[in-house]
Order: structure tokens, then C-alpha cells, then sequence
């Protein structure tokens, strides 16, 4: 029996279910994952291979036994991938690799790809 008065307190959505709890749906929107790019180390003839394995080890924060294998790609195929990330990091770490191999006197270079 419905008289058309509001309780107090109450409001109409409540009237409408009842009291019951109405579970709300968020609309759906569709986030595509951020594109990811490849951080390459390539080979020279003066930069050492301890002080690429030091690179990895602490600006890509990689074991010991995966910076050497990484390193050892980077010797025998020419170029090895240090790591994948969003655009803006991957740009951060490359110019990172060239700050600290300049500092050391090295010539070590990492490019940026597209994964």
C-alpha cells in the first residue's frame, strides 16, 4: 500500500529494491596495454665484458648468471636485449648505458626497438 507519502530517510532507489543492495557495474572502458620497447646492447672491440656484466647487473638489475648471458650475446651475436619496458624507461636506461660507459671511458651503446 503505496500513498504516495516519502519516509524519511529513505530515498527512491531504496523504494524501488526494496531496501535490498543493488550491486553497481562500472562502465567498461578498454585500456590497451602500453606499447613495450627493447633495450639493446651492441657489441664493440674496447668495452670489457666484466664491465658489461657490471651494467646489467645494476642498472637492469640482473643475476649474475643472466647478466653473463646477456653479455655473452652481445659478443657473439653483435647486440643482446638488456631488458623491455614502457618507451619512457627504455629511453632512461639507454641514455643511462651511454652516461656510465662514457664515464668510464667505454664505448658501449644501447639502442631502443620497438618489441
Amino acid at each position: 500500500m503505496t500513498t504516495g507519502t516519502k519516509i524519511e530517510g529513505v530515498s527512491g532507489d531504496e523504494e524501488k529494491t526494496g531496501g535490498g543492495v543493488q550491486e553497481r557495474t562500472k562502465p567498461t572502458t578498454d585500456q590497451k596495454e602500453p606499447t613495450v620497447y627493447h633495450v639493446v646492447l651492441l657489441n664493440d672491440d674496447y668495452t670489457p665484458m666484466m664491465f658489461v656484466v657490471d651494467v646489467l647487473e645494476t642498472l637492469f638489475q640482473k643475476s649474475p648468471a643472466e647478466a653473463y648471458r646477456v653479455m655473452m650475446q652481445v659478443h657473439l651475436n653483435g647486440r643482446g636485449i638488456a631488458g623491455v619496458y614502457p618507451w619512457e624507461i627504455a629511453e632512461t636506461k639507454a641514455d643511462r648505458v651511454a652516461a656510465v660507459a662514457r664515464d668510464a671511458g667505454y664505448p658501449l651503446k644501447a639502442t631502443v626497438e620497438e618489441a
